[in-house]
C-alpha cells in the first residue's frame, strides 16, 4: 500500500484506532515550582521555546450560561502573573455575556504535542480600563479596528457586510492616526483557584499535579489520578 492509499484508506482515519505513545519522562512534586504562575512560566517558556508550538499562547476558555449550559471557544492569553491569566475580547460577545452571570471560568492550555496540558480554574473579572487602554495601543492597527468593525457572536448578513464595515473604519481611522478604544471591548482577569498541569506518560499513566488555592493563600499540590 503507497502512502496516498494509506491516506485514503478509511481505516487509517477511525478515531478508535489512532495511538500515539506519550512521553516516558515524567513530573514528580519535587519538580513543581512553588507557585503555580512560576510553575506555568516554566512550561510557557519551553512551549514557546523548546517546543516551538503555533500560538503557545492559545487557550480554550470554557464558560456557562445562568442554566450551566457550557460553550468554549479558543482565544490568546496576553498577560500573567501572579493575580491571573489576562485575555481580552468583546464585553458584548457570548463569553462576557456568560461572565457576567456566572464569572467561574476553565481555561486550557492544549500544549499537544509536548504531550502536556494546563488547565486553569477560577473567577473571571474586568480589568481597568486603563489597563485595557494600554493593551489596546500595543495591537496593530488593523486589529484596532477589526476591534470596532466586529459585533462579537452575534449574526451578520453575510461577510460582504462585515468587510464594508471595516473599509469604513479604515477610512475614518487611516493608518498612524490613533483609534479610540471601543467602549464595549476589554479584558478579563481570571484569578486561579485550581491550576492543574498535566503530562502524559506511557501506557496513558499520565502525571496530573493541581495547585489547590488555600485560605491563607498559599497553595496546595495534590497528584490526581490519570
Amino acid at each position: 500500500m503507497t502512502d496516498r492509499d494509506a491516506a485514503l484508506d478509511p481505516a487509517a482515519l477511525d478515531p478508535a484506532a489512532m495511538r500515539q505513545q506519550y512521553r516516558a519522562e515524567g513530573l514528580t512534586e519535587t519538580d513543581l515550582a512553588a507557585t503555580p504562575v512560576e510553575q506555568f512560566a516554566r512550561w510557557f517558556k519551553q512551549a514557546a521555546t523548546e517546543g516551538r508550538l503555533f500560538e503557545p499562547n492559545a487557550m480554550v476558555v470554557s464558560t456557562a450560561d445562568a442554566e450551566g449550559r457550557p460553550s468554549s471557544r479558543t482565544v490568546l492569553l496576553k498577560h500573567f502573573d501572579d493575580q491571573g491569566f489576562v485575555f481580552y475580547t468583546n464585553y458584548d460577545s457570548r463569553k462576557a455575556h456568560e461572565l457576567a452571570r456566572n464569572p467561574h471560568v476553565s481555561l486550557l492550555f492544549p500544549w499537544h504535542p509536548m504531550a502536556r496540558q494546563v488547565i486553569v480554574t477560577g473567577v473571571a473579572r474586568r480589568t481597568g480600563r486603563d489597563e485595557t487602554a494600554a493593551y489596546f495601543r500595543t495591537r496593530p492597527h488593523g486589529s484596532q479596528l477589526g476591534a470596532w468593525a466586529s459585533g462579537q457572536s452575534s449574526v451578520i448578513a453575510d461577510r460582504a457586510a462585515l468587510d464594508a464595515t471595516y473599509a469604513e473604519l479604515a477610512a475614518r481611522y487611516p493608518e498612524g492616526e490613533q483609534v479610540p478604544v471601543p467602549p464595549h471591548w476589554g479584558g478579563f482577569r481570571v484569578a486561579p483557584r485550581t491550576v492543574e498541569f498535566w503530562q502524559g506518560r506511557e501506557n496513558r499513566l499520565h502525571d496530573r499535579l493541581r495547585y489547590v488555592a488555600e485560605a491563607d493563600g498559599s497553595w496546595r499540590v495534590e497528584r490526581l489520578s490519570p
